[in-house]
């Protein structure tokens, strides 16, 4: 997460950064899969329903979306605390670029300052953040949930 916000005063545009943030989701989301299948090999018997699953990911999906969030609040507090205030400018550069007509950029300035607005306390700058992390955390536990979830026990577990 440090680097691609030390990318994105780099790159104005936030592309790298956004890839690299993502892509560091996506790999810390990784475990989720790896909980659930150790989970269900190791302590559950071989088995796991989709329900279970679920629980194990989400609960593995909301400690990573928690520690992301934690590292984003010390990074935003003390190495970028006008990170809003650039990121406004690049939705607002990137509304013109696209044709947008007046109306459509007031109304995104708008939306955007009520984003600022928000960001104003740590209690919005929390909330926002954990809108980055835990939807891919949640597609992810489900997609997990639905190929790991096993009712019997593998025939090679069975013991005659």
């Amino acid at each position: 997460m440090l680097v691609s916000t030390t990318l994105c005063y780099r790159d104005p545009s936030f592309e790298s950064s956004m890839v690299i943030g993502y892509a560091g989701m996506l790999l810390a989301f990784s475990f989720v899969f790896v909980g659930i299948k150790n989970y269900r090999d190791k302590y559950n018997g071989g088995t796991i329903t989709f329900l279970q699953a679920l629980k194990v990911g989400g609960l593995i999906a909301l400690v990573s979306s928690t520690i992301y969030v934690g590292v984003w609040l010390i990074d935003y507090y003390f190495f970028v605390p006008d990170f809003m205030d650039h990121y406004v400018l690049h939705v607002i550069e990137e509304a013109r670029k696209e044709g947008a007509s007046q109306a459509e950029i007031n109304k995104q300035v708008a939306e955007m300052d009520d984003y600022r607005n928000m960001y104003k306390t740590p209690l919005g700058v929390i909330l926002m953040t954990y809108l980055e992390p835990l939807p891919v955390g949640i597609l992810v536990t489900l997609v997990s949930a639905l190929i790991l979830k096993r009712n019997r026990p593998e025939a090679s577990a069975v013991i005659a």
